[in-house]
């Protein structure tokens, strides 16, 4: 089942404009897979001037063949011949090809694993557009950057459109089954993620649970092994990267927590965690209003909901798993599902903060706050934020359970407003975040209003 296209206002643009222009253009998409960058290039540009390519690990010459069977669509004969090499493929294209046509190779990295000199004869040929266009789009986003964004690389500085596709908002996932009340969204987000594919594959599923299931912890589900692939498009190695997630999810967020964990010195797993964290699969965390330099304080969490799922309750239990002892690892799913949404509450709480227009006041990204209060004693806050004049001060507390005492909870974050070292005598507003809010109430928000926040 298809989804609707959902968002992705900014990269339709974008490619749209690309394939207007009156001269020729290169543009390039890349991001990790299951994210619907073919999807996004069928909806964005005109398919009958358009020769769409998946690129795949089959010798050049049948790759060749493949690409003039479908150039033939749109010139007619162009598969009758026989090209030795990908220079007359192209170059026949480039010579034959009307103007405002696009030729589309997608997951090139592939196509380069076999045809290593394609990227200097791309270069070749983008130098020499004319007035077609060419797009290319690739999974591997290490390969992806090294062909465009690497100052070595024949392409680099030849793009006129150069993006990665990011995961859709947590607030267009009641869009993909509007059977989801607000809070179950929440739920259902906490495991996928903003992955389309995975909002696709879930919603062949009557209830998160059975999607979990049937999709992540049956052996022979599809994305039961989905890290590894997910590492393989981009790392040599996936060993450490495997391992450096797990112990993260495990609850080792400090470097060297990481490092005595896996017996290895904190210094040696500060590059493989840099690519994690460029991949979009790990982030640091560091107290609101810190220095970026600041690494003693900094946490390092998973960034991605769908590898906190799996590392919590696939990788610890693969032998149950592997022999399809699947119900008791279902059960554990059912019984901590509210600790576990508890974490993607608070991200989605901090996300939303800037367009929820709060107290009628625009307020700047939020982060968490850990660390010593004026006192001296331990302080730790959710949510804490600034105006974006920096004039006040917002402190929020996250909440995912049944029943939340919202008074309670305003005093304690009054008290803390009373410790917080960078309020510095400003004006404090505080808000508590809850499953259930109840009433309106300008202090209390819930999931309704942060999904909603989340599609603007």
């Amino acid at each position: 089942m298809e989804l609707p296209f959902l968002d992705r206002k900014a990269e339709l643009a974008r490619l749209r404009r690309f394939s207007r222009r009156p001269t020729g253009s290169l543009a390039v998409v890349y991001g990790r897979r299951r994210l619907g960058k073919s999807r996004l290039i069928r909806e964005s540009l005109d398919m009958s001037r358009t020769v769409y390519y998946v690129g795949d690990d089959r010798e050049a010459a049948l790759q060749r063949r493949a690409l003039s069977r479908e150039i033939s669509r749109l010139l007619p004969g162009f598969e009758r011949v026989t090209y030795p090499d990908w220079d007359s493929l192209l170059s026949r294209w480039w010579q034959e090809a009307r103007p405002g046509w696009t030729l589309v190779i997608d997951e090139l990295p592939a196509l380069v694993s076999v045809s290593p000199e394609l990227p200097s004869l791309l270069q070749k040929h983008v130098d020499e557009l004319g007035a077609c266009h060419l797009l290319l789009c690739g999974s591997s986003q290490r390969l992806m950057q090294g062909l465009a964004l690497d100052r070595t690389a024949p392409l680099f500085g030849r793009s006129q459109e150069l993006f990665r596709v990011g995961p859709l908002s947590a607030g267009w996932i009641q869009r993909s089954t509007p059977s989801l009340d607000a809070a179950r969204a929440v739920e259902a987000w906490a495991v996928w993620g903003g992955v389309p594919r995975y909002w696709e594959l879930a919603a062949q599923h009557p209830d998160l649970d059975e999607g979990i299931r049937e999709l992540v912890l049956d052996p022979l589900g599809v994305l039961y092994d989905e890290p590894a692939a997910l590492l393989l498009d981009d790392l040599r190695d996936t060993v450490q990267s495997l391992s450096i997630l797990e112990v993260i999810a495990n609850g080792c967020h400090r470097m060297s927590e990481i490092g005595a964990r896996l017996a290895k010195p904190a210094t040696s797993l500060m590059r493989p965690l840099q690519r994690l964290i460029e991949l979009g699969y790990v982030r640091r965390d560091q107290p609101f209003g810190s220095l970026p330099r600041d690494s003693k304080r900094s946490l390092y969490r998973l960034a991605d909901p769908f590898l906190r799922f799996w590392f919590r309750y696939v990788s610890p239990n693969r032998s149950s798993l592997e022999l399809r002892y699947l119900d008791p690892v279902v059960e554990m799913v059912k019984r901590t599902r509210g600790e576990f949404t508890s974490w993607a509450w608070e991200e989605l709480a901090r996300q939303s903060l800037p367009a929820l227009d709060l107290f009628d006041t625009h307020w700047n990204v939020a982060a968490p706050w850990w660390g010593p209060g004026m006192d001296g004693r331990p302080l730790e806050l959710d949510v804490v934020s600034e105006s974006l004049d920096g004039a006040s001060v917002l402190l929020g507390s996250v909440k995912w359970e049944d029943k939340t005492d919202i008074r309670r909870e305003l005093q304690s974050l009054q008290a803390a407003a009373v410790r917080l070292p960078l309020v510095r005598q400003r004006p404090v507003y505080v808000v508590v975040f809850v499953q259930a809010a109840g009433r309106p109430r300008p202090e209390v928000v819930g999931p309704g209003a942060v999904l909603e926040a989340l599609r603007r």
